[in-house]
C-alpha cells in the first residue's frame, strides 16, 4: 500500500486509517494568518458507514487503502446471501443482506452493478443509477382520478414496492432512479 501526501488530497480517494479503509467525502484546504496550513476532511468509514471529520497538516502523510473496484453481475439470492460474479476473473463474492442494505430493491438476475473489494474481500454493492424494472402487482386506477400527482404502491419484481403515477398497469416496464427511489417513467422494452 502507498502513502498519500496531504498536497493529493480530494474527493473520493480512498485511504486507511487505524486499519480501517474510509473514503474522503470532503476536503478543505484552509491556510490560517499565520502558522501552517490545514486540510480539514470528512472521511466515511467503507464497512460501518460512519463518518468522522480528521485535520491534517500540509506535507503529512495517510495510507492509501487497498480497496479495489469492480464490475459483479447479479447471480442469485440463497436466504440471506446475494451472490455476484467478477465480470472478469468469473470469481464469486457472496454478500449478506446487511452489506447489501436498500440495494436489493434494485438489482434482479443478470445486472452488473459496482461492487467495492478490500483486501480482497466485498464490503459494498452499488447498482447503476436507473434500472428497468417489471411491475408484478398494482391496483388498478379509478375511473376519473386524474388529479395531478396521484400515486399508488406498486411491487416489482424484485419484491420491492415503489410509488408511481396511476396510469402505470401490471406488467409495464419503469424506470426508477437507484439514488433517490423515485420513478421516473414508463420505460420500452
Amino acid at each position: 500500500m502507498g502513502s498519500i501526501n496531504t498536497s493529493d488530497f480530494k474527493k473520493g480517494l480512498k485511504v486507511q486509517l487505524d486499519g480501517d479503509p474510509y473514503l474522503m467525502v470532503e476536503c478543505n484546504f484552509v491556510k490560517p494568518g499565520k502558522g501552517q496550513a490545514l486540510y480539514k476532511c470528512r472521511l466515511k468509514h467503507l464497512i460501518r458507514g460512519t463518518t468522522i471529520d480528521r485535520t491534517w497538516k500540509s506535507g503529512d502523510s495517510i495510507e492509501s487503502a487497498d480497496v479495489e473496484e469492480i464490475n459483479a453481475q447479479y447471480l442469485y439470492r440463497q436466504g440471506d446471501k446475494f451472490v455476484f460474479m467478477d465480470n472478469e476473473s468469473y470469481e464469486q463474492y457472496e454478500l449478506t443482506a446487511d452489506q447489501v442494505g436498500d440495494t436489493w430493491r434494485y438489482v434482479k438476475e443478470s445486472m452488473v452493478c459496482s461492487m467495492v473489494l478490500y483486501n480482497g474481500n466485498p464490503i459494498t454493492v452499488t447498482p447503476p443509477n436507473h434500472v428497468v424494472l417489471k411491475i408484478e402487482y398494482c391496483e388498478p386506477a379509478a375511473r376519473g382520478n386524474t388529479t395531478n400527482n396521484v400515486t399508488k404502491p406498486c411491487k416489482v419484481e424484485t419484491g420491492a414496492e415503489f410509488q408511481c403515477p396511476v396510469f402505470v398497469n401490471i406488467g409495464d416496464l419503469i424506470k426508477i432512479d437507484t439514488r433517490t427511489g423515485e420513478y421516473l417513467e414508463r420505460a420500452k422494452e
